[in-house]
């Protein structure tokens, strides 16, 4: 069972909206980045530094468009995610991102509730279950 299933079912299958839908890909971004640590390491790298400190930090998110986040993750090696993602879901990549740039803050800020990074787990795994709350509390389901 692929990431997205696991996520995916985790949160109920997809959710009204897509809410389910782009959890999952959060969660798969965060997955092949190596754990929050190493998205929010890329995406600072990346050029979202300031916006990617306010997610993790305990105030309100700095937002980012869908251009921005598509420029970080694609310059990150992470732009084939989106495609995929993008596909199976049978949305233009310009949507997803759109989409993402509004969850993506709430997933980081949802896994840093403290205002600090997790290390990377023994081995590199994110926990799909540290999201599994996220769609609801964003789409109120």
């Amino acid at each position: 069972m692929s990431l997205l299933d696991s996520l995916g079912s985790l949160l109920g299958g997809n959710q009204e909206g897509g809410g389910g839908s782009l959890v999952s890909v959060a969660g798969q971004l965060i997955e092949r980045a190596g754990g929050v640590q190493g998205l929010t390491n890329m995406l600072q790298q990346h050029g979202l530094g300031d916006a990617v400190q306010s997610w993790v930090g305990t105030g309100a998110n700095q937002p980012v468009s869908g251009e921005q986040l598509g420029q970080a993750l694609q310059n990150g090696g992470l732009g084939s995610v989106v495609q995929e993602a993008a596909g199976k879901m049978g949305v233009d990549p310009g949507q997803l991102l759109g989409q993402l740039s509004q969850v993506l803050p709430h997933a980081v800020d949802h896994l840093t509730p403290d205002g600090q990074v997790p290390q990377a787990a023994a081995g590199g795994g994110f926990d799909i279950g540290s999201l599994a709350g996220l769609a609801g509390k964003l789409f109120g389901k």
